[in-house]
């Protein structure tokens, strides 16, 4: 089997580790078989997309929709390198699927629009599928709501012109989109179990998400959530496309 790659852009290595062990979690897949590139360490080295069965991105503290003047560097740089590297994704329709982040890239790189309207707070929502969704390989299975993570200060309030919405809910109205066959895109985390959630506020509690000084009481209501679904998404790409 042709290993997966994960492309993250987390700097601290607690997020960036905790992620990476969140996508060997819900994918099932060992660490020989989930390549891991950091793109905010350093330039996008030369990948060979054939010699991956897919590609996965991960959420990050970048925020797309951002005023280039606001942006670092390094984020400039990382938005370019995705720029490039979904054109071929999108073209050749390879197998990909971003979560969180995935909303911001993937929406703007097909002409959506990306902003603040709809982001959420840290929390567990009920998100539902669409008759799309419901019909859609990659969610077969999947029950017709299902309660998953989030946390975004950003989110795609509208679609894409290429796009076909295969999940929302009541706060963001464009929770997951397919481009083409095999281009997916979720706004929340299909990654995140409770103490992946916990370590990331304590990693950006100081990022905008939240008042820091609501750290304690943000983690005693999260912590009794039962989210058990958005992982069996990412098992099933790898059982579809690996």
């Amino acid at each position: 089997m042709r290993p997966f790659l994960l492309l993250s852009t987390r700097a601290e290595d607690d997020a960036a580790d905790d992620e990476y062990t969140g996508f060997l979690r819900a994918t099932g897949l060992a660490e020989r078989d989930l390549h891991r590139v950091r793109l905010e360490a350093g330039p996008l080295p030369e990948i060979e997309l054939d010699d991956y069965a897919g590609v996965l991105l991960g959420g990050s503290p970048f925020t797309t929709s951002d005023p280039v003047e606001q942006k670092s560097d390094v984020q400039l740089r990382v938005e370019h390198e995705l720029d490039r590297l979904l054109d071929v994704v999108v073209a050749r329709d390879l197998p990909f699927l971003g979560a969180c982040y995935g909303i911001g890239t993937l929406g703007t790189h097909q002409g959506g629009v990306v902003d603040r309207t709809y982001g959420e707070p840290i929390s567990a929502v009920r998100v539902a599928l669409t008759p799309a969704g419901r019909a859609d390989p990659l969610l077969a299975g999947m029950p017709a709501a299902f309660d998953a993570f989030v946390g975004h200060k950003e989110a795609c309030r509208v679609l894409p012109p290429s796009a076909t919405l295969l999940a929302g809910s009541a706060g963001c109205p464009v929770q997951m989109f397919r481009v083409g066959r095999n281009v997916y895109a979720t706004q929340f985390h299909p990654e995140l179990d409770v103490p992946g959630l916990v370590t990331r506020m304590h990693v950006y509690q100081h990022a905008g998400y939240f008042p820091p000084a609501e750290l304690d009481e943000l983690v005693a209501r999260v912590t009794p959530a039962v989210v058990t679904e958005p992982g069996r998404l990412l098992a099933a790409f790898v059982a579809r496309f690996g």
